[in-house]
């Protein structure tokens, strides 16, 4: 067989790119992993019964845009990262921001309240378990972000499996904000955040195995 043939012979049997396909996975494993999240959180913590007057509070909403503004950035991120020799881009700066603004507000807060309160400004009431329900909470949206990215083409097993349980865990954590009492940004740039890495490192340890395609 001649080469021209053979090239034609493949090019005819190529199915066309489906240019919607990242989406929606993404968008049924967000759904779908975000739902379940909210449920588990509702089942085992309960949502706050104050949430009606929390939902007319800024600060409350404060407290939101920090995970929101993570997942936002860690899906961009995670879409680079499913193409082939995509990079990633400015998507590290915008995972950067909402980390920096917290951590600003956390420390000048700390600075202008009497040293006796910093320390229980960081613990809250909370400190020893929201590490660890933010990482219970992820667990849908885990499964469901690395079904999506499965299905796609990473490369860059390790990085991508950090982002995807990035992703998870600042989805959970926005569900998780329906429970959490905790109204200091002191806690949210310290328990908050070790929560949403937590599911990070374990998606870095298990991209290479559970992205692999």
């Amino acid at each position: 067989m001649r080469t021209e043939d053979m090239i034609s012979m493949l090019a005819a049997n190529v199915a066309p790119v489906d240019r919607g396909i990242l989406a929606r996975r993404y968008g049924w494993a967000l759904l779908l992993g975000g739902l379940g999240s909210v449920l588990l959180m509702s089942m085992i913590f309960g949502i706050r019964p104050d949430i009606r007057l929390m939902l007319v509070t800024p600060l409350f909403w404060a407290k939101v845009a920090f995970p929101s503004a993570m997942a936002a950035a860690a899906l961009l991120a995670a879409a680079r990262l499913s193409r082939p020799g995509m990079r990633v881009g400015r998507a590290w700066q915008l995972l950067a921001w909402p980390v920096a603004l917290v951590w600003i507000a956390a420390a000048a807060m700390l600075g202008l309240a009497p040293s006796s309160e910093r320390l229980p400004m960081i613990l809250g009431s909370t400190w020893r378990t929201c590490p660890f329900n933010i990482g219970l909470l992820s667990v849908p949206t885990f499964i469901g972000v690395f079904w999506a990215m499965r299905g796609l083409a990473p490369t860059r097993l390790r990085t991508a499996g950090a982002i995807g349980g990035l992703l998870a865990s600042a989805t959970a954590t926005v569900a998780y904000c329906l429970h959490c009492p905790e109204m200091g940004v002191p806690f949210w740039a310290v328990w908050y955040l070790l929560g949403m890495l937590i599911p990070t490192a374990l998606g870095a340890l298990l991209g290479p195995r559970l992205l692999r395609w």
